[in-house]
């Protein structure tokens, strides 16, 4: 299961039918769970805790130094959780002090080719990053959210749960739950419906999360208006108060 050829560091742990191919190098404080698949010409160094069944594709580089030029070889932290795809290329780095000196993903999320997720991002979990999709340092993305081909995102910005980004969208603000958004800057283009649906949320709970989108986007209120408009709304649905609370939770301001 272990080619020959990779060197792997004597401080390292891996699980059980962990295979690793030729010419991949994984360092001393790496831990990489049970059935993890690695291809050749992969490196995994710094403090990198990688769960199980995850498959990582040749020439990619997951948990090296951030580029912060504040970085100065600090103690940080890289967390993936379980059955992740990082395709060819993908880079993923580490953590700074200046945040949580961790960046964290979680489960189930495909990156494609050429995809970046920066220091000290916090990524959830059944999402899908395309080709060469740019994550900025610090940004936090929700579950099940699709950002399409070469799109990114600017440093600290927060993008909801089942949130959808175009193909070469950049997003300068937060993106509530549900929203989708495209363009450069990126701007607002309607409610991931579809998503929804496809994902078995009650035809209820969709009508209702879409008269919550029309009072923030379609009324031309303030988000202050919008959001004391749907205060009924966010007692009696679970989904219009995440959408609510993420609204008024935002430091960046949201895309409208």
């Amino acid at each position: 299961m272990i080619h020959p050829q990779a060197i792997i560091e004597p401080g390292a742990k891996l699980g059980k039918n962990v295979q690793v191919g030729p010419w991949t190098y994984i360092g001393n404080d790496v831990e990489i769970g049970d059935d993890c698949i690695i291809h050749s010409h992969v490196v995994i160094k710094g403090t990198s805790k990688i769960g199980s069944g995850n498959h990582i594709f040749q020439y990619s580089s997951i948990g090296e130094d951030c580029q912060d030029k504040k970085y100065a070889g600090e103690a940080t932290r890289l967390e993936i959780g379980n059955n992740n795809v990082f395709r060819e290329n993908c880079t993923i780095h580490r953590g700074t002090i200046q945040d949580e000196s961790v960046t964290i993903i979680g489960d189930d999320n495909l990156f494609m080719a050429g995809a970046h997720v920066a220091h000290d991002c916090v990524i959830g979990s059944h999402g899908i990053f395309a080709n060469q999709v740019c994550l900025a340092g610090h940004c936090h993305v929700g579950d099940w959210v699709i950002f399409g081909g070469m799109s990114g995102a600017h440093q600290f910005s927060h993008v909801g749960s089942h949130c959808f980004v175009g193909g070469g969208g950049i997003v300068i603000k937060d993106i509530p739950p549900y929203v989708m958004v495209a363009g450069h800057p990126a701007s607002v283009f309607g409610l991931n419906s579809e998503g929804l649906k496809r994902r078995g949320f009650d035809k209820d709970v969709i009508l209702q999360v879409k008269r919550a989108y029309k009072e923030v986007y379609r009324k031309n209120k303030t988000i202050k208006e919008a959001t004391e408009a749907l205060a009924e709304s966010v007692s009696n649905c679970q989904e219009v108060k995440d959408f609510v609370d993420f609204i008024n939770n935002s430091s960046r301001g949201i895309i409208r």
